[in-house]
């Protein structure tokens, strides 16, 4: 599932058009990242959930070949992260997938990060698994860390530590964790502590470079790491 439905305020002007999930960094959408990233890890089928502008991102997807995307709407009002996904739910399926934010990409250094995450996926330890960024590897984060990874893969909450890592925006869940869950605003952060609580909260250190784009002026630095990665290669 590709997170896309919010508002982007920060984005403004820009948004003011059009969906962030459509702005173009590099000649390529921030939503066509997150798809060609699931594409490239052989993902099929994704959902993309909509709000904001939902008809240009819908006539957007409409041209992909791959993965087949599926529609959420919620044009009726924002579900935020969580209740999005509960929403979708009957789209996703019953078993563990992907969740991929509309506003991060990654630049890949050797095996694609998600087909690690899956490697490393392992249903017996694990609710939910994050994928994590190094706060020297990643551009345009003004945050502070979100997560301590312990030696055995389970995470606790980092509140700003300098040796905490950066939720870089990817995860694999498992469905059951939004058993009796209802469509209604509430946000991943709840699945989050609850997987923390049980010991069942892990994560993963990605390889290569991490981006967010929250802001205009955040293109820029976006497009030169692109540069210098499409320069190494």
């Amino acid at each position: 599932m590709v997170l896309a439905a919010g508002l982007g305020k920060r984005m403004r002007p820009i948004t003011n058009t059009m969906p962030k999930p459509l702005v173009k960094i590099a000649g390529k959408t921030l939503l066509d990242r997150g798809l060609d990233s699931l594409a490239d890890v052989g993902v099929e089928k994704a959902v993309v959930n909509v709000h904001y502008f939902p008809e240009q991102i819908a006539a957007h997807v409409s041209r992909r070949r791959t993965p087949t995307v599926l529609i959420s709407d919620e044009s009726d009002g924002l579900l935020d992260s969580a209740g999005g996904i509960v929403k979708a739910l009957p789209k996703l399926g019953p078993r563990p997938f992907y969740i991929v934010n509309a506003d991060t990409f990654w630049i890949d250094r050797g095996e694609p990060n998600l087909l690690r995450l899956a490697r490393t996926w392992d249903a017996a330890k694990m609710d939910i698994l994050l994928m994590l960024a190094d706060p020297g590897s990643a551009t345009g984060h003004s945050g502070g860390t979100d997560f301590l990874l312990e030696a055995d893969g389970r995470l606790r909450r980092a509140a700003g530590a300098p040796q905490g890592l950066i939720y870089a925006g990817a995860a694999i869940v498992s469905p059951h964790i939004f058993a009796g869950a209802k469509a209604e605003p509430h946000s991943l952060n709840v699945y989050f502590d609850r997987a923390i609580g049980v010991g069942r909260l892990h994560g993963m250190r990605m390889e290569g470079h991490w981006v967010t784009v929250g802001t205009p002026e955040a293109i820029a630095p976006a497009e030169a790491v692109i540069a210098a990665a499409v320069a190494d290669a």
